[in-house]
């Protein structure tokens, strides 16, 4: 096994951090550690071999320990038919040709050494930990995820949100950004996005000041401010003009990649790290994109999987904006402003996140239009009758009774000597 350098002293403090039993399943996880660095992400290939076998005979079959049978290519066949493979199954010979040029390179427990002395570790979808909405990707979903931060809990995807955008984004894209993201972490969101330049690198920072202004990132039930899904491994920063910030994410957020230590982010890699961004959120907010902006990516991705997709629009005249107003007039995405207008649309997987704590609770919230037609009738400074409220109301006597019953419930309304009134707040 190779020599790992020691880490610089600034990276010393996160050694001891918590991270998932690696005893429970470590055949597992040393396969699968494995396995990133043998396969590509979305080798549909391999994926439907790991789907089929497992981790640990789907290693052993692509060293060549494990001898494949015909059962075994059929259900390969089977589930990349089922998942709409464009092409027929050539054959397992045909894919491990592609795979044993990478196995000179192998050493999973060198490689989980590496990411442990970084203070991270290895989420496999065998763990507790595996965010749950990654299976909506179906054959898709990665293999693992190695990852870096101060937990390894990751947050339901009804509490995350994905911001992403232009790397040369505007200063009038920077602050909505940094706006939507300040006030997505203030409800209780985490803020996703690629740790690139422009837009991404922004949410990451105005998340990160929200965190810095409210509760600490330490508390047990406090979510991450924000997550950084990398397309390179975490052994390195990426982009390096970003080393600052992304070290920030990891010692108080997460950093995540699918590709182990050592691996260099290309193109397909940050084209396909997207559908990981857009699986793990329930929303994805596009602040400024141009035409073929890679940020569309993602929204296709959240697109595809049901997920909601927002965008912010622009000036007519900015081609940073171009992207953004394709998807409003395509009805890809919904128009947002605001942290707000994204929390309204994350309601259905988030309801209880959506509303803004900072904002004071006001008396008639959660009302029916019913209670809130008796409730205007009610007089506030002297008493009125049953009857006088089914006519100023415009209201059934039954209506009104059961009105009064829930309003009498609520502490919005009381009643003195059979007459009734509005209960001062």
């Amino acid at each position: 096994m190779s020599t790992v350098e020691p880490l610089p002293h600034s990276e010393e403090k996160t050694q001891n951090r918590p991270t998932p039993n690696p005893d429970r399943w470590r055949g597992e996880r040393v396969a699968r550690a494995a396995l990133t660095r043998v396969i590509q992400p979305s080798d549909l290939a391999g994926l439907a071999l790991i789907r089929v076998a497992g981790p640990t005979a789907a290693l052993s079959i692509i060293e060549g320990k494990t001898a494949a049978d015909e059962y075994l290519e059929r259900g390969i066949a089977d589930i990349l038919a089922e998942a709409g493979a464009s092409t027929a199954w050539p054959g397992l010979a045909t894919a491990k040709a592609r795979w044993s040029p990478r196995l000179s390179d192998l050493a999973p427990e060198r490689d989980l050494e590496v990411i442990r002395r970084f203070g991270g570790g290895l989420l496999i979808p065998e763990d507790e930990l595996w965010p749950e909405s990654l299976s909506d990707l179906g054959l898709l979903e990665p293999m693992a995820l190695w990852y870096r931060g101060v937990l390894p809990r990751l947050p339901s995807v009804g509490r995350c949100i994905a911001v992403v955008g232009s790397r040369d984004s505007t200063s009038y894209g920077a602050s909505v950004t940094g706006d939507v993201a300040h006030g997505l972490v203030q409800r209780g969101f985490t803020v996703i996005s690629g740790g690139a330049y422009g837009i991404d690198a922004t949410a990451h920072r105005a998340a990160l000041a929200a965190q810095a202004n409210g509760a600490s990132p330490e508390e047990r039930d406090a979510p991450p401010a924000t997550i950084a899904v990398m397309a390179g491994g975490l052994d390195r920063y990426y982009p390096v003009g970003n080393e600052d910030l992304l070290r920030t994410v990891a010692s108080q957020g997460i950093l995540l990649s699918e590709v182990p230590p050592g691996s260099s982010p290309t193109r397909y890699r940050f084209l396909q790290r997207n559908r990981i961004i857009a699986a793990m959120c329930s929303v994805t907010v596009v602040v400024e994109a141009r035409w073929r902006s890679g940020a569309l990516s993602t929204a296709h991705h959240a697109e595809s999987l049901g997920r909601a997709v927002a965008a912010v629009p622009g000036s007519v005249y900015s081609a940073n904006s171009a992207g953004c107003h394709r998807l409003l007039r395509e009805g890809a995405a919904v128009c947002v402003t605001d942290a707000a207008d994204v929390a309204e649309l994350a309601a259905p997987m988030g309801d209880h996140l959506t509303k803004d704590r900072s904002a004071p609770r006001l008396e008639q919230d959660g009302l029916t239009m019913e209670d809130l037609m008796l409730m205007d009738a009610l007089p506030l400074n002297s008493t009125t009758s049953v009857g006088k409220l089914c006519s100023v109301a415009g209201l059934s006597l039954a209506a009104v009774l059961a009105g009064l019953g829930r309003l009498d419930a609520l502490g919005l309304a009381e009643q003195r000597d059979g007459l009734w009134k509005r209960r001062r707040p």
